[in-house]
């Protein structure tokens, strides 16, 4: 069973460092698409003074950076599977002047600090791609301070996140792609309202609780929505990789026109839900 999550985390990882180029690129829109879940979290967790904080999934740097300078003598420490997403981390604190940071590259299934370390984690948009989320979950709890604090955010269902679906049901149909089992690791997997409570409860957290929250992609056109989202969507755009140039070009057309319906020209500002989940230990 290890061998068979390090290989799937050896994957994500590949994938992850591939398409970090298009997050750099798209960083800003990405930025204020997931705002909202990043100021949610962080008013749950409300960091402050000497704290020590981990940010894991922390990508680009968010909102681990944003954590960070509300820290008088604190830190926070990010980490990532991807390289590749951390040396951009690297760059925007730099950039920002943030040096109450450390990074480091590794797996949340086996998180490299002693028990009992952290005063609260934060997690945005990592859980639904673990590969055993129970086992992720058990991980961060381990690293807990008694009494410490653990908010996350997932992706609602894919009903409620035409961003996702417009692109990723047109290429499932197109590459006749079976589809994935609920359990596997995906955008949506963690959707279904109280499915992330229950494995909070499992892991041994206390007092948890979900919220929902509205965020919005704004892409302006439908050709620059299909731009962003083969550039940074790894586990959607990774199904259509044995596509060739006639099947890329079908997609893409549809994909457009199904935005065009829903969205006039110039105003292309997607809505989205987001869940917000939060336990202690």
């Amino acid at each position: 069973m290890k061998q068979q999550l390090q290989k799937i985390s050896e994957s994500q990882k590949a994938s992850w460092n591939k398409f970090s180029r298009g997050w750099k690129k798209w960083e800003q829109k990405l930025y204020d698409h997931m705002q909202p879940t990043s100021d949610g979290m962080i008013n749950l967790l409300k960091p402050e003074g000497s704290q020590i904080i981990l940010d894991i999934a922390g990508g680009t740097g968010e909102p681990g950076l944003s954590i960070a300078q509300m820290l008088n003598e604190g830190k926070v420490i990010i980490t990532d599977l991807s390289d590749e997403m951390l040396n951009i981390a690297r760059e925007n604190a730099s950039k920002k002047g943030i040096t109450n940071v450390e990074f480091k590259a590794c797996d949340v299934s086996e998180l490299p600090f002693p028990d009992n370390t952290f005063d609260a984690v934060s997690c945005r948009m990592g859980f639904m791609f673990f590969p055993d989320m129970l086992l992720a979950a058990k991980e961060i709890r381990r690293v807990l301070k008694p009494g410490g604090k653990f908010a996350t955010a997932v992706w609602g269902s894919s009903d409620k996140n035409f961003w996702g679906t417009a692109i990723g049901n047109t290429i499932n149909k197109n590459m006749n792609l079976p589809n994935p089992s609920p359990d596997a690791p995906g955008i949506f997997r963690c959707g279904k309202s109280g499915l992330m409570i229950d494995i909070f409860n499992q892991a041994g957290f206390n007092n948890s609780s979900e919220t929902e929250v509205i965020c919005k992609l704004n892409c302006e056109t439908a050709e620059i929505y299909w731009e962003l989202m083969t550039e940074i969507a790894a586990p959607i755009v990774a199904s259509m990789e044995n596509a060739d140039e006639a099947m890329k070009a079908k997609i893409k057309k549809e994909v457009c026109e199904l935005i065009n319906e829903k969205y006039p020209a110039g105003n292309v500002v997607i809505d989205g839900i987001a869940l917000l989940i939060y336990g202690e230990k």
